[in-house]
C-alpha cells in the first residue's frame, strides 16, 4: 500500500540524519525543502569555522527551522577539532577539578564556538556515571564515579551550554557508565544495584532545564529485562516522561548501533524507538547516505499503517521537535572568549606525583618520549590528535617522539628504545593502561631499565604509583597534552 505524502513529510519531521561532505548533498537540500527536522554534522563535515558557518547556511536557506546537531563533548569526543585536539577538556579532568564555575564557563566557550558557526543542538554532556574503570566506551567522557559530583557538573554544563543558544542533550539515558559492553557492539546490560545513582544526574539536569536527553542502547533490567532502554516504553515513557517528568525532546543514539539494529533492523529499531517514546532518531555515524534516511522515514511512516506506531504519538513527537527548533531560533547566542580557558581547565585537573628524592622534573635536555597507543572507541574520532610528544618538543627541540600500538611493542623494540633513550630523559606516555594489559607489559618493560622514567597517564589513572614521577592528566585533549608539556618542563 503506498505511503502517503503527509505521513512521509511526518516521518521527516523526526529524523537526523548525517551525510557525507563539506557542502550538503543534493538528496539532504530536497528533504529539508520537504520538512526533513534537521541532520548531524560529524568530523568529515569539518574543514573550518568559516566552511561549516557556510554549510549550515545551506540547510538553513532549505528549512530555516532546520535544528543541526552535533556530538561536541569537547576532550576526547570533539567533532569541530578532530583534526587538532579539543582545545578544553573533557567531563572527567572538569570532574577533577570540581569547580562548577569553571565547568559552565567551559560549557559557554563551547557554545558560543557552536553558535558562531550556526550549530543549534548539541549531543552533550555525559551525564554518565562512570562507576566501572573497565567501562570501554564511556572513561574520561564522564565528570567522574560519584553521582553529586556527576550531577552538579551536567547541571553547570547544561547551564554554559544553554546559555549560549545551544540546546544541551544529557546522555545516554538512563546511564551507560556502570557497564563493559560498547553498545556500538553489543547490548550493554546495566547493573541493578546502582541504577538509582545513575538516575541523579538526569533528574538534576532534567531540574536545570535541559533541553533534550540522549537514550542508551542498554538493556536495564530493573526496568525493562527485555528491550534495551531506546526501544523501551517503559523507561522512556514510564519512566523518563512519567516518573521523572521530562518534558523535553528525547532523541536515540545512533541508531544504526548494533545493540538496537541488530534485532530489528534500522527501520524497524527507529519505528519501535519512536512508539516507545522518542522523539528524534539520530542516526549517521556509520551510514551517512539517502538510502538510508529513505529507510528510516518509510519504516516509520509504515508502522503507522500497521499500528506498530500510533499517528497521535508520531504527531507528538514532531511537535516537540518543532518547539525545540523555535527555542533554538529564539534563545540568542554569546560570542566566544579568547580560546585559553580550556588550557586554563587542563593546567588546574593535573596531578603530579613525585616518587624519587632526584630532581628528575624540570626536563632541561631533549627527551624521547615513548606513547602506548591503544584502539579508541567509535565515538572518538581516530584521526584525532592526542600526546605528549608534539608539544614537548615544541618546548625541548630535538624531542624524539615514538608511537607504538598493539602489537608492536615487542621486547626488541622497546630494548631498542632504551638504548636509544639511554642519554636523554625518558617519558612514558600511556592511556588507561588498567584496561590495557600489553600497555602495562611494556610499561613494567621500560621501568625496569629506567626507573628514574615519567609516566605520563592520558586515561583514567587507576594508580600512581609508576615512575619517578607520575603526571595524570585526566584526558587527552590537546590542551590536556600542552599542560602536560609544561609540567615537565616548567614553562608555561
Amino acid at each position: 500500500m503506498p505511503l502517503s505524502g503527509d505521513l512521509l513529510r511526518l516521518a521527516d519531521a523526526v529524523l537526523f540524519p548525517g551525510f557525507a561532505g563539506h557542502a550538503p548533498p543534493d538528496w539532504l537540500r530536497r528533504r529539508l525543502g520537504a520538512g526533513l527536522a534537521g541532520a548531524v554534522l560529524f568530523s568529515r563535515n569539518i574543514a573550518g569555522p568559516d566552511q561549516v558557518a557556510r554549510l549550515t547556511a545551506a540547510l538553513r536557506a532549505e528549512n530555516p527551522a532546520v535544528l543541526v546537531g552535533i556530538d561536541e563533548e569537547s576532550g576526547e569526543v570533539t567533532r569541530l577539532e578532530a583534526t587538532t585536539g579539543s582545545s578544553r577538556p573533557g567531563g572527567y579532568a572538569l570532574g577533577v577539578v570540581d569547580d562548577v564555575d569553571l565547568t559552565e564557563a567551559v560549557a559557554q566557550d563551547l557554545g558560543g564556538d557552536l553558535a558562531k558557526v550556526g550549530i543549534t543542538l548539541d549531543f552533550a554532556p555525559s551525564a554518565d556515571v562512570n562507576s566501572n574503570p573497565d567501562n570501554p566506551v564511556i572513561g574520561l567522557r564522564a565528570f567522574g564515579t560519584d553521582p553529586a559530583l556527576v550531577a552538579r557538573h551536567t547541571r553547570a554544563f547544561v547551564r554554559g551550554l544553554q546559555s549560549a543558544g545551544v540546546a544541551a542533550c544529557a546522555k545516554h539515558f538512563p546511564g551507560h557508565g556502570d557497564t563493559s559492553v560498547d553498545s556500538h557492539h553489543g547490548v550493554p546490560v546495566v547493573a541493578g544495584d546502582g541504577i538509582e545513582g545513575a538516575l541523579f544526574p538526569f533528574q538534576e539536569a532534567i531540574k536545570e532545564g535541559v533541553r533534550a536527553v540522549m537514550t542508551g542502547h542498554l538493556l536495564v533490567p530493573p526496568y525493562d529485562a527485555e528491550l534495551p532502554a531506546t526501544l523501551s516504553p517503559k523507561i522512556l515513557t514510564g519512566l523518563l516522561r512519567e516518573e521523572l517528568g521530562f518534558q523535553g525532546v528525547i532523541i536515540t543514539d545512533g541508531i544504526e548501533m548494533a545493540a538496537v539494529s541488530g534485532a530489528y533492523g534500522i527501520g524497524g529499531a527507529s519505528a519501535r524507538a519512536i512508539a516507545a517514546g522518542a522523539d528524534a532518531i539520530c542516526v549517521g555515524g556509520e551510514r551517512a547516505d539517502e538510502a538510508t534516511a529513505v529507510e528510516i522515514r518509510d519504516a516509520i511512516a509504515a508502522a503507522v499503517t500497521t499500528g506498530l506506531l500510533p499517528e497521535e504519538r508520531l504527531a507528538e513527537a514532531a511537535r516537540r521537535v518543532r518547539e525545540l527548533a523555535a527555542w533554538a531560533a529564539s534563545s540568542g547566542s554569546r560570542a566566544p572568549q579568547d580560546g585559553y580557558l580550556g588550557l586554563v581547565a587542563a593546567r588546574r585537573a593535573l596531578r603530579i606525583t613525585r616518587r624519587s628524592t632526584a630532581p628528575v622534573l624540570p626536563l632541561t635536555a631533549a627527551a624521547h618520549v615513548v606513547e602506548l597507543s591503544p584502539e579508541m572507541n567509535l565515538a572518538i574520532d581516530r584521526k584525532t590528535p592526542w600526546g605528549v610528544g608534539e608539544p614537548l618538543a615544541r618546548l625541548l627541540p630535538g624531542t624524539e617522539v615514538t608511537r607504538l600500538a598493539a602489537g608492536e611493542a615487542t621486547g626488541a623494540v622497546l630494548e631498542d628504545l632504551i638504548a636509544r633513550a639511554a642519554r636523554h630523559p625518558l617519558v612514558a606516555v600511556v592511556r588507561d593502561v588498567h584496561r590495557h594489559e600489553w600497555q602495562a607489559e611494556a610499561l613494567r618493560h621500560l621501568l625496569s631499565a629506567r626507573p628514574d622514567a615519567v609516566v605520563v597517564e592520558m586515561g583514567l589513572p587507576a594508580r600512581a604509583d609508576l615512575g619517578a614521577v607520575h603526571i595524570a592528566t585526566h584526558g587527552a585533549a590537546r590542551v590536556c597534552g600542552q599542560a602536560a608539556a609544561e609540567a615537565l618542563t616548567g614553562v608555561s
